[in-house]
């Protein structure tokens, strides 16, 4: 069997200890003195954490601050469906041209769609990323809206055979293998739920209904398992048993021209159904970051909302974004690294 991370031993061998120090990390000058009582961190890697509801910024905020300010930075996707390979469109990948030249790793490396990623696998790849990115004297940013992935890498016991960590009470634990900082990037509900709907619309125009129609695999239909658990296939995979989206021409397959009632009324019902499933996403993840901080991980919260609100009123918007979101993420993640 074709293990899940098929590339990784390649792209990031060799193997190092999880815990040797960056070469960033601040060094002390002599060594402790007798019954100095050390920080319970002081040997641990140091880590970014970006964590927040789907569409609230964290992949802008992770080019923002390895651009601009730590470009010894190195991202490491941890959003599920975008480890997959496919669906870059449907699944928000950030587009190559938008990375800016910063190393993205576990993005799209899964070529086993029809594959779950456990948890414990994604600890063992994840972990493994970030030791080879520490020894070599970089900073590594977890960034992605999968808590339980989050989680999973993070604590020192981790047990598999716990399915859904937030699902069980008192299941997660605060008792952490890193030394984090964690970004939590917030926007009030009222302004998130409308520019996710708005989200769905903007990715319709740039092609997610055709990406979705080459994806479309009839003898697989009600298979929710890897890349198929995306939001986006199950809605329209509806609409393509009703309306096949190929017919053969003499350039081959392409989508079937036309509309009627019917049809566009079962397009704007799986439209309708994404939406509405993109927000019930977004209050899960809510959600579960709450549950960590009612345990105790330290996030520090950062308000984005008046940055939405100015996009979707379509005013300008960069500038109430760097002074709420990102000056207050690189005063803390300098103070983390000193």
């Amino acid at each position: 069997m074709k293990p899940v991370f098929s590339s990784f031993h390649s792209l990031h061998s060799p193997l190092l200890p999880l815990n040797r120090r960056p070469r960033w990390a601040r060094m002390e000058s002599s060594s402790p003195p007798p019954h100095h009582h050390c920080h319970p961190n002081q040997n641990k890697t140091k880590l970014i954490v970006i964590m927040g509801a789907t569409g609230t910024g964290k992949s802008r905020l992770s080019i923002d601050l390895s651009t601009a300010h730590f470009p010894h930075s190195r991202i490491i996707n941890s959003d599920k469906m975008q480890l997959y390979n496919g669906l870059d469109i449907t699944t928000n990948k950030i587009p190559l041209h938008e990375r800016k030249g910063v190393p993205h790793y576990l993005l799209g490396d899964v070529d086993s769609i029809d594959a779950d990623v456990s948890p414990s696998q994604f600890r063992s790849a994840a972990g493994l990323t970030i030791a080879n990115i520490s020894s070599t004297g970089n900073l590594p940013l977890v960034v992605g809206g999968s808590n339980s992935f989050i989680h999973a890498l993070l604590v020192e016991t981790f047990d598999p055979r716990v399915d859904d960590v937030f699902a069980a009470p008192d299941s997660v634990s605060n008792l952490l293998r890193y030394d984090c900082l964690f970004l939590w990037v917030d926007v009030a509900w009222w302004v998130l739920a409308d520019y996710l709907c708005e989200r769905v619309d903007d990715m319709l125009d740039s092609g997610m209904l055709e990406e979705l129609a080459q994806f479309y695999d009839p003898r697989k239909e009600g298979i929710r398992v890897g890349l198929r658990k995306a939001i986006g296939v199950p809605e329209f995979d509806k609409y393509f048993k009703k309306y096949p989206p190929w017919e053969s021409d003499e350039n081959g397959r392409v989508p079937k021209k036309g509309c009627n009632h019917a049809r566009r009324d079962a397009y704007e019902e799986a439209v309708r159904e994404i939406k509405d499933n993109t927000c019930r996403l977004a209050k899960r993840q809510i959600g579960r970051i709450e549950r960590l901080r009612k345990a105790g991980w330290e996030l520090k919260r950062l308000d984005g909302t008046a940055t939405f609100e100015a996009i979707m009123k379509k005013n300008e918007w960069r500038s109430i974004w760097e002074k709420e979101v990102l000056e207050p993420s690189v005063k803390a993640v300098s103070r983390f690294l000193e």
